[in-house]
């Protein structure tokens, strides 16, 4: 069939999975336009750089799994692609929130390209804000105001936002009091009553009530992640530093176990004393949810370069299979918004049972001994080719996996792994590869794989909420 293809499992025994070819289909795609407002109605005046400040983009940054029909999506710091301050990396004070959705599959009408149909509806956005206050930039010397939200002053809350000099410079950046969070992956708690939350600013892992947005707790990450010279221009932050995550890498993905107990967040790009973003190996921290203890594994990138030129992608998420089983999504930056090409975009499965731990360890050559195995679960870039898809169109950030409800396909159940895009809140593109422009909505690519593909998959457990109620209406005037 046109919408299959014979994804390849280079599996191997020391992953507890036999050597098998692995059918995975795409059978629906779905897509909100960028254009569209989202429901945090007071947040709509214009930001900084003009953009309104409730533009319904991002939202495949994270993306999880609450049950039945209903996913979380997240957007990340904010629509900083408008330039309009260097200064602040063309940051703005962009709330955060996430938006409670209805990703709902029907079956197709006879003769459609893919068998199910994905309608998205968006049912609410809840803002993220700290009952405790934050620190917020002045924005003097930067050419512009105070990073504080005008709806603090209006809801008398301390809201979270994407505005890079929202930072205390005298400590170091994993502060909890810092208000600047650039929010990547999502994953909702066994009770469903609250969401976990990674950042690449601090690095940190929140998490937040999800009913009302507010933040319950921090969880404390070595201090190795940790930048001690912070800066609201990245690239100076990088050159400031010698150790710590590089800036606008740090935790991209967060995962949790199905029972619940604990949460594994993957690192964008290896740590600058790990070689940074010319590192080969970067790091997964496992978290235990009720403790806070924490232990960190090593994880091997692959080289999409040369031998004599090394190149190595970036992790955007991490999803559990089971409790010690999950799947990375590793990526090149390339395909549609980027005005290139799209080539590696692959999600691969890795066994962390019986990993070795790398706490204290640092270095690439150190820590590529006791780097995980990985195998290719899924070239996302050859089943989009296979179904249609032209390389140039794919979306360059495919940055949100979540596992979803199981279809029935041919007669057969089937499980569901559904990827979300950031189109960095950029509507329409127009460049080189399409110079008449072409639309860059939200969007959501859904695959089905069967029990042989994956064996040992378990779904996560989670008590349902009601999110159409007011318990979970998130965003309340």
């Amino acid at each position: 069939m046109k919408n299959k293809h014979l994804a390849w499992l280079a599996v191997s025994s020391l992953i507890g999975l036999p050597a098998a070819h692995a059918d995975i289909e795409l059978i629906a795609t779905g897509n909100i336009s960028g254009t569209y407002e989202d429901l945090a109605h007071n947040t709509a005046r214009p930001l900084e750089n003009g953009v309104p400040g409730d533009r319904l983009g991002g939202i495949g940054s994270g993306l999880a799994h609450a049950g039945g029909t209903t996913f979380l999506a997240l957007p990340d710091r904010g629509p900083n692609a408008a330039s309009y301050n260097s200064a602040v990396d063309d940051t703005s004070s962009y709330i955060e929130r996430f938006h409670t959705l209805d990703l709902s599959l029907l079956q197709s009408d006879a003769g459609s390209p893919l068998p199910f149909t994905l309608t998205p509806t968006l049912r609410s956005t809840t803002l993220l804000f700290s009952r405790s206050p934050l620190i917020y930039g002045t924005g003097a010397g930067l050419g512009v105001g105070s990073g504080q939200p005008a709806l603090n002053f209006e809801r008398h809350r301390n809201y979270f936002s994407g505005r890079s000099d929202n930072f205390d410079p005298s400590r170091l950046s994993t502060s909890v009091n810092n208000g600047r969070l650039d929010a990547e992956s999502i994953r909702v708690s066994r009770d469903g009553r609250s969401v976990f939350i990674s950042d690449e600013y601090g690095p940190y892992v929140y998490q937040f009530d999800r009913a009302s947005g507010a933040r319950i707790r921090a969880y404390k990450l070595p201090d190795e992640f940790g930048v001690a010279n912070l800066s609201p221009q990245g690239a100076v932050e990088i050159s400031g530093n010698t150790s710590g995550r590089v800036a606008n890498k740090g935790m991209e993905g967060l995962a949790i176990a199905p029972d619940g107990r604990t949460l594994f967040g993957a690192m964008q790009s290896p740590l600058i004393q790990d070689g940074g973003t010319d590192g080969s190996v970067t790091r997964i921290v496992k978290i235990d949810v009720f403790s806070g203890v924490t232990h960190e594994f090593a994880y091997p990138l692959t080289n999409i370069g040369t031998a004599g030129k090394p190149k190595y992608p970036t992790v955007s998420d991490i999803v559990a299979v089971n409790d010690h089983q999950f799947l990375v999504d590793e990526r090149d930056g390339k395909g549609l918004g980027d005005n290139s090409t799209a080539v590696f975009k692959r999600l691969y499965l890795i066994d962390l049972d019986g990993a070795q731990e790398v706490s204290g360890i640092s270095g690439a050559v150190n820590l590529a001994p006791k780097a995980v195995a990985k195998a290719l679960f899924l070239d996302i870039v050859a089943v989009l080719n296979a179904a249609g898809f032209a390389s140039i169109d794919i979306p360059a950030k495919l940055e949100g996996v979540a596992f979803g409800p199981d279809v029935t396909v041919a007669g057969s159940n089937r499980h569901t792994v559904f990827v979300g895009n950031d189109n960095d809140y950029v509507a329409r593109v127009t460049d080189t590869n399409h110079p008449s422009g072409i639309d860059n909505p939200n969007r959501w690519f859904v695959f089905a794989f069967g029990d042989s593909d994956l064996p040992g998959y378990t779904p996560q457990k989670i008590d349902e909420l009601d999110c159409d109620g007011l318990g979970c209406h998130g965003f309340e005037d």
